[in-house]
């Protein structure tokens, strides 16, 4: 099924875009031209808008976006440049607010699964129960994840403590992101996580406001598995530590600000 090919309104108007795509850039010199060019050649030819949002980095990653922007041919996919303040998430609410998408794809600089989140959200379609959220998530039973012993570990106890702490539902709210795109720009402006936090806070609140995400197995790629991971043990305990403070951010806020389309899920 043609999923992106076009998007109109409740009116029957063209939307401006079917799907915006968010790729965070942070040092990310040496895999982002060819991530933008994968994403571009997988959606060719259809409505789509590819926005990269590069966050503070130093090793000239600015420079390139700005070089592949202005080169960019003019078509049916299109290619914008911002920049953000450093963090992950700063990058990808920069992304989401300034998007246009019926549809809106928050993925990493280095596409971990490929596009299997987006092949799963296509069958999705093709049964006719395309949810608001779709996530591509490695804690799907059918997900192919390698991991080493410290780092399945990692990811066990922060899952655990998400669950504890936030009573979370989903897996795997750090996995890519699909959203409608009404539905995140919504719900962004209540979002403040400025790091790896972020996917997790947006999957919570929209879990608040009723809404159930799909999760859909992913293949985790080669290249991105050889990579040492950017998160860090430091990274683990200050997240876990910021569950807390999610939770007592939005205590009172569930369902307040999204109790209109939010709660449509």
């Amino acid at each position: 099924m043609r999923l992106f090919g076009c998007s109109h309104d409740q009116n029957g108007a063209r939307a401006p875009k079917a799907l915006s795509v968010v790729i965070p850039a942070y040092n990310s010199a040496a895999v982002i031209e060819q991530t933008v060019r994968r994403v571009a050649d997988r959606l060719a030819g259809d409505d789509v808008e590819i926005i990269v949002v590069e966050n503070g980095s130093t090793d000239g990653t600015a420079e390139l976006c700005a070089r592949l922007a202005a080169g960019w041919a003019a078509g049916p996919v299109t290619l914008t440049v911002l920049q953000s303040e450093k963090g992950m998430g700063n990058a990808l609410r920069a992304g989401a607010e300034a998007s246009r998408g019926a549809h809106v794809l928050l993925t990493a600089d280095d596409l971990p699964f490929g596009f299997d989140d987006l092949d799963g959200a296509e069958r999705l379609a093709a049964d006719g129960r395309l949810p608001r959220v779709v996530i591509g998530s490695k804690a799907h039973p059918d997900s192919q994840v390698r991991r080493g012993a410290l780092r399945g570990t990692l990811t066990w106890g922060f899952a655990a403590m998400r669950r504890v702490v936030l009573g979370m539902r989903t897996g795997d709210p750090q996995g890519t992101v699909l959203m409608d795109g009404d539905l995140i720009r919504e719900l962004v402006p209540g979002l403040v996580e400025p790091g790896f936090l972020f996917t997790t806070e947006l999957v919570y609140l929209a879990e608040r406001s009723g809404i159930v995400p799909v999760e859909v197995p992913v293949r985790l790629s080669d290249d991105h598995d050889s990579h040492e991971t950017r998160i860090s043990r430091a990274d683990v305990l200050a997240m876990g530590v910021g569950l807390f403070r999610l939770r007592a951010r939005h205590r009172d806020g569930g369902r307040l600000a999204w109790s209109g389309s939010a709660s449509r899920g």
